[in-house]
C-alpha cells in the first residue's frame, strides 16, 4: 500500500497536508476533518485494489489522488476485473470513464464509445467480447472496421482479399492476440468463432448470438451505420468505439457523428465519452492529446474571424 521506498506515501503527504503514521496494520491520519477524510478515502481505495490482487503503482495513485480531491467517486477503479491475458496479467478498467464503460457494455446492448487515442475503446470492448465467448453468453465474436483510412480503394492494393483488408483489421489482431493464445484464435477462428472483416462485408447479413464491435467508426458514412446496426440479430450486443477528432471524411458525412444526434435517448443504446483524464498509454500521450485540442480550438477561432 506504502509503495516502495514509501513511493506511494509521499505521493499522499505531498497533495494532502495531513500526518500520516504507519505502524503494524494500522494507519493513523492526522490534520483537519476534511484532510483526514480525504486521505482516508485514498487508503480505502488502495486497500480495495490491494484485495483485488493488484499492486497499485505511484501512477495508480496520482489518479485516485486527482479524482478524490475533485469529489469523485472511484470505487471499482483498477479492482474489477475485466478480462486475463493468455500470459495471465489482468485487465481492468483504469479510470472512472474505462469502468462507466465497462458497466455501460453489461447494461445495455448497443454502446457506442467516443474518445481519443489511448482511452482503451477497442481494447476494452473486445476484452469484454472474449469474456462473453468464455462465459457462452454468445456463440461468436465479429470484428469490424471500415477500410478507408488510407484513402485508397482496396482493389488497388495487391494480394487477395485477406491480404488487402489485413493492414486495416491489424489493431484487432494485436487485441485478440493479446488475450487468447494464437493456437487458440486460429482454432476459433476456423470454427468462425471469431470472425474479422471490413465493413462492406456486412451488407445483408443477421447476426444473432454475437458480439460484435465497429471500430474506427468515424469513418464510416451514415449510410454505412445505419446498415451496421440494422445488422443485430436476437441476444447480439454491438460495441462501436470511434474519436471524432480523428476523421478522414467530410466531418458532417460522418456515420458516428450523426448517430449521436439520431440515436440520444433510445432505451438499450448507450453513448460513453472518454477523454484525456482515460488516456492509458505513456503519459507524453495526454499531453500531445491537450496540445492538439488547444491548436484545433485557436483554429476553430481564427477560421470564425
Amino acid at each position: 500500500m506504502l509503495g516502495q521506498f514509501n513511493c506511494n506515501l509521499n505521493e499522499i503527504t505531498k497533495e494532502f497536508p495531513t500526518k500520516i503514521i504507519a505502524r503494524g496494520d494500522v494507519i493513523r491520519i492526522e490534520g483537519t476533518p476534511a484532510d483526514v477524510e480525504r486521505t482516508r478515502l485514498v487508503f480505502d481505495n488502495l486497500l480495495e485494489i490491494i484485495e483485488a490482487n493488484h499492486i497499485p503503482s505511484v501512477a495508480d495513485v496520482r489518479y485516485l489522488i486527482e479524482k478524490i480531491k475533485n469529489g469523485e467517486n472511484v470505487r471499482g477503479v483498477l479492482s474489477d476485473v475485466v478480462q486475463v491475458t493468455h500470459w495471465g496479467e489482468e485487465i481492468r478498467a483504469k479510470t472512472i470513464g474505462q469502468l462507466r464503460y465497462v458497466n455501460a457494455i453489461e447494461e445495455n446492448d448497443i454502446v457506442f464509445a467516443i474518445g481519443p487515442a489511448g482511452t482503451g475503446k477497442t481494447y476494452l470492448a473486445v476484452a469484454k467480447a472474449i469474456d462473453y465467448l468464455k462465459q457462452e453468453k454468445v456463440k461468436r465474436i465479429v470484428l469490424i472496421r471500415p477500410a478507408v483510412e488510407a484513402g485508397e480503394a482496396l482493389g488497388f492494393l495487391p494480394g487477395d482479399i485477406q491480404e488487402k483488408v489485413n493492414p486495416y483489421l491489424r489493431p484487432l489482431y494485436d487485441a485478440i492476440y493479446d488475450m487468447l493464445p494464437g493456437r487458440e484464435v486460429e482454432w476459433l477462428k476456423r470454427d468462425n468463432r471469431i470472425e474479422i472483416a471490413p465493413l462492406a462485408f456486412m451488407r445483408g447479413r443477421t447476426l444473432n448470438n454475437s458480439f460484435i464491435i465497429l471500430d474506427e467508426a468515424q469513418n464510416t458514412t451514415q449510410a454505412q451505420m445505419k446498415m451496421f446496426l440494422t445488422r443485430l440479430g436476437l441476444r447480439s450486443h454491438a460495441v462501436i468505439t470511434g474519436d471524432v477528432t480523428q476523421i478522414d471524411l467530410e466531418y458532417e458525412r460522418s456515420g458516428l457523428v450523426a448517430a449521436q444526434t439520431i440515436l440520444k435517448g433510445i432505451d438499450g443504446i448507450a453513448f460513453i465519452y472518454l477523454d484525456k483524464a482515460d488516456v492509458v498509454r505513456h503519459s507524453l500521450v495526454k499531453k500531445i492529446i491537450s496540445a492538439y485540442a488547444i491548436a484545433e480550438e485557436q483554429r476553430q477561432r481564427e477560421h470564425a474571424e
